[in-house]
């Protein structure tokens, strides 16, 4: 149990198309005349012939390693570097405000990764919206673009947060200002286009940064980033669970929930064996049955969130034995999430969940007269000594914001991803922007993911915005591929998890 509660806890923040009318099987594209006019980013893109002109290789500038150029940096400081062939990978710590409109109240230090492949190839800015992983790994757009990496750990996830920790810095704009401070400081080393990037939250991290900060980058790819407007109002994913997938595979979901709720002293029982084995407690959600509850409420969420259609042939029948039924709630929802040793890591989101992004609440009308407690809000997972107050205005801004000035920004989401149901779509205003969804896919779906056509000209943009299409590229979108190869060790992704399937 205790790999269980590992794999359940790993995140790996690399996570129809929806336009303006919105379609299932349309991507709405909202493009200037000149895709490449004057803007806040006022970037042309260069061919790849051009970078080999560069005076910066990246590795000895005027006598000094690239380390000593990063660490030359104020505020900044090695933890560890790791060899990877063909690449540096730097584990590092910046100091940072912790409040960045009065940075003399204070500093913390916050972790950073660097992937350095060369100074003269354009820089990927990718978060996950949690934790920094400090293995190296190549998210998808500097796979595609042959780039360096910078991979930043979200303020207050552990062991990213100030001591004392003031819960009220914890925020969009503060999140989006830490970004900020990183690119500038780095900017002067890695002087090539920068495209930021994340899936799931940091998908939405990502959208957030450039609503504060929009010179900063040359282009944002968000994969499978959910966008709650209204916290209230959740409709959408009602709408989303009724249609998914086949009638037959949403019924087998429905059919083990309800045996889970019924059977619930005999498989609570199993859960409190486990807890003891394991050590686990329930002192923030409030009792072992409370994160029964909510375990298997999450169900069928997870379901779709991490599977795919075909595996709902595995799912256990309605008569199955009460030990199946456990195991594959264990195995889809993961019993490990609501005790308090799964809730510690992520305090940071649900306090985020709870103060600004807000977190879906969907009905269940086929357990109606089995559940006890329904769905818990953020505050029900935050120890209660942190105080929380919503802030309804926050996503309100960001959707007006994106809908009415986004450009260059891609969205891609997967067909079957309930996070997905409340999507960001642009309007109007938006140049050179896309809203992309995969066929069949789930939480993890990504460009390579999309149709043959849509997947040339996502590639087509990313390249674009970087400023290394070949010249090929540039004059046929649809030649668009990839300039690397696949790594085995660098491309290797894990399912992108949140911290639970529903708050």
């Amino acid at each position: 149990m205790r790999n269980a509660l590992r794999w359940l806890l790993s995140l790996v923040v690399l996570i129809g198309a929806m336009g303006v009318a919105g379609g299932p099987a349309t991507a709405h594209a909202a493009t200037a005349a000149d895709p490449y006019a004057a803007s806040p980013h006022a970037i042309s893109p260069y061919a790849v012939e051009q970078a080999a002109a560069d005076p910066y290789d990246g590795r000895d500038i005027g006598g000094r390693d690239i380390k000593d150029r990063i660490l030359a940096i104020p505020g900044m400081s090695l933890i560890e570097e790791k060899p990877h062939p063909g690449y540096r990978f730097f584990v590092l710590s910046y100091t940072q405000p912790v409040d960045h409109r009065w940075p003399y109240l204070g500093t913390f230090e916050q972790r950073l990764t660097v992937l350095h492949k060369d100074t003269a190839r354009p820089t990927v800015f990718h978060t996950s919206g949690y934790h920094v992983s400090t293995t190296p790994r190549r998210a998808e757009p500097t796979a595609i673009v042959d780039g360096n990496q910078v991979s930043l750990e979200y303020r207050f996830f552990s062991p990213s947060r100030p001591s004392p920790a003031d819960w009220s810095k914890l925020d969009i704009w503060q999140a989006a200002s830490d970004q900020h401070r990183v690119f500038k400081a780095l900017k002067k080393i890695y002087r090539k286009n920068w495209i930021s990037t994340g899936g799931s939250k940091g998908g939405m991290t990502a959208t957030y940064y450039e609503r504060f900060y929009p010179r900063d980058m040359d282009g944002v790819v968000a994969y499978v980033a959910p966008n709650d407007v209204v916290n209230w109002e959740d409709s959408a994913y009602d709408r989303f669970l009724a249609r998914v997938g086949t009638q037959e595979c949403r019924d087998k979901l429905g059919a083990v929930q309800r045996e889970a709720l019924v059977r619930r002293e005999a498989l609570e029982a199993k859960y409190r064996q486990l807890a003891d084995e394991e050590g686990y407690t329930f002192t923030t959600i409030g009792s072992l049955s409370r994160a029964y509850e909510a375990v298997v409420l999450d169900y069928a969420w997870a379901f779709w969130q991490y599977s795919h259609l075909t595996d709902c042939a595995a799912l256990p029948a309605a008569t199955a034995s009460d030990q199946e039924i456990y195991d594959s709630l264990d195995a889809v929802s993961g019993l490990a999430f609501y005790t308090d040793q799964g809730l510690d890591p992520y305090t940071p989101y649900y306090y985020q969940a709870g103060t600004e992004l807000g977190s879906p609440d969907i009905a269940q009308p086929h357990l109606d007269g089995l559940v006890r407690y329904g769905y818990q809000p953020p505050r029900n997972f935050v120890p209660r000594e942190i105080p929380m107050r919503f802030k309804p205005w926050a996503m309100y801004d960001v959707d007006r914001w994106v809908r009415h000035n986004a450009h260059r920004m891609m969205f891609v989401y997967g067909e079957n991803d309930p996070w997905g149901a409340e999507p960001f779509r642009l309007g109007w205003g938006a140049r050179d922007s896309y809203v992309y969804t995969a066929p069949g896919a789930n939480h993890g779906a990504g460009v390579a993911d999309l149709k043959e056509a849509e997947r040339a000209r996502a590639t087509a943009s990313i390249l674009k915005w970087a400023g290394v299409a070949p010249r090929a590229v540039q004059e046929n979108p649809a030649k668009a591929k990839r300039l690397t190869g696949f790594d085995a060790g660098l491309d290797k992704q894990e399912a992108r998890r949140m911290p639970a399937f529903l708050p």
